[in-house]
Parts: structure tokens; C-alpha cells; sequence
């Protein structure tokens, strides 16, 4: 059965789901990805990263897994992450309180940046994209904030080219995953809402296209996690 929200529900929706999982969102995606989503975050961090660049922004930043990564891979750049859900950047915040780095939250709306044109070197979003109503404004927004000639990097769930992968991806995802949901992170919903919302998500080719129509140049992307992952790698 879809639990997936209609669009003009969906921010409502979206907003409520992450906050009954914010305490147990972080122990949930080391479960999922097995601890490997750390790593793409890392390896797509390289790939941007400037050495004359001043502020970095991290869309849909949750629990600010990329701030502290884009932090010391650029450690004079300032660092902002920007949510839509109060309980995911406080659940981050606890994190901040114990990290070293210098970075910062700023709760608002994807789609509607609240800073002004050309603000930002770098732009990072991890597994944002599929919560957002309308994906194309919300890359014209990046696009917007960000300096001509800087970086985006976009991850998103993709589906494995193999195709005895695909079905072990897709059996694990859509059986596996909503069952830690409801032991771990106390709530089968949310989790089967993640692999129902992967499903319909533009896979990379399409992604790229959406992006380079949004303001972006130079976009290629890669799969990683045996395909189950996309980075998508595009410049201002």
C-alpha cells in the first residue's frame, strides 16, 4: 500500500515524518547503508572542494552529516546547513555540540533560499531531493545562491545497473529496510515511505538532464554502493 503523500500534502507530510525519527535518524542510515554513506559523502566532498572558496551550503542538511565533512576537507570555508524540520537540526545540533568543527543551521525551505544571489562557493544536498515538492526549482535555487563557477554536489538513491542487484537492492529496500524501520527507528511508515519515494525519483540520466536545465553546466554523475547511490557533479 503507496504512502506516499500527494504533492500539495507533501511538505506537511515530509515535515512530520522527520520529526518523529530525528533521534534515531542518524543510527538509521549507518544501519541502511551500512555504514558506507559517510563515505560517499567523503568522496563527493573531493570533488568539489576549492581552495579559494569562503561559504559552503548543505541543503536538506538533516542532522548535518555533510558540515563537518566539508568543514576540514576546506577548513577556512564557512559552513551553513539548511532544513526545513526543526527536530532534524536539533538532533544535529547535540552533534555539533561534541565536533570540532565551526558550522551552523538555518532552518528554511528548499525551494525558497532565504540568501542572497551568489552567496555560496560549494553546494552539497544528500538524499534531500526525493522530499522536496518540485526539484527543479529547488536546483534553480542552488543555482541562484551560488557563485559563477561553483560547485554542486547531489546524492540521491539510484537503482543498480545489474540486474540480479537491482532485485536484491530492491527486495532489501522494500522488505528489508521498513522492518529496521519499525525495530530501530520505531516507526514502519517512514521507512517504507523512503523505498516507495526512491521508486518514483528521476533516475541519474534524467537527474542530470533537470539539473542542467536549472541554471548548471558540466553535470556528470556515478554510481557507488554497487549502483544503489548517485553523486551527481555539476558547476555554476
Amino acid at each position: 500500500m503507496s504512502v506516499l503523500p500527494q504533492s500539495d500534502e507533501k511538505a506537511v507530510y515530509v515535515n512530520a515524518m522527520f520529526t518523529a525519527i530525528a533521534e534515531r535518524y542518524d543510527l538509521m542510515n549507518r544501519l541502511m547503508t551500512f555504514g558506507l554513506d559517510q563515505g560517499w559523502r567523503r568522496w563527493a566532498t573531493k570533488r568539489i572542494k576549492q581552495t579559494d572558496a569562503t561559504w559552503a551550503l548543505d541543503v536538506g542538511s538533516g542532522t548535518g552529516d555533510f558540515l563537518p565533512i566539508l568543514q576540514r576537507a576546506m577548513p577556512n570555508v564557512g559552513v551553513v546547513g539548511l532544513d526545513f524540520t526543526f527536530a532534524m537540526m536539533a538532533a544535529g545540533q547535540a552533534k555539533r555540540d561534541q565536533d570540532t568543527t565551526d558550522h551552523s543551521f538555518v532552518n528554511g525551505d528548499g525551494m525558497h533560499l532565504p540568501f542572497a544571489d551568489e552567496s555560496f562557493d560549494i553546494v552539497t544536498t544528500g538524499f534531500a531531493m526525493r522530499n522536496i515538492v518540485d526539484i527543479r526549482q529547488a536546483f534553480s535555487e542552488m543555482a541562484r545562491v551560488t557563485k559563477p563557477g561553483g560547485k554542486l554536489a547531489c546524492l540521491e538513491v539510484a537503482r543498480p545497473k545489474n540486474p540480479l542487484v537491482r532485485w536484491g537492492h530492491q527486495f532489501y529496500f522494500n522488505n528489508i529496510v521498513p522492518i529496521i524501520g519499525s525495530i530501530v527507528g520505531g516507526n514502519n511508515r517512514a521507512y517504507t515511505y523512503l523505498p516507495q519515494s526512491a521508486s518514483i525519483f528521476p533516475q541519474p540520466p534524467e537527474l542530470a538532464q533537470i539539473i542542467a536545465e536549472c541554471g548548471w553546466r558540466d553535470v556528470t554523475w556515478k554510481q557507488l554502493g554497487l549502483g544503489a547511490v548517485a553523486v551527481h557533479i555539476a558547476t555554476k
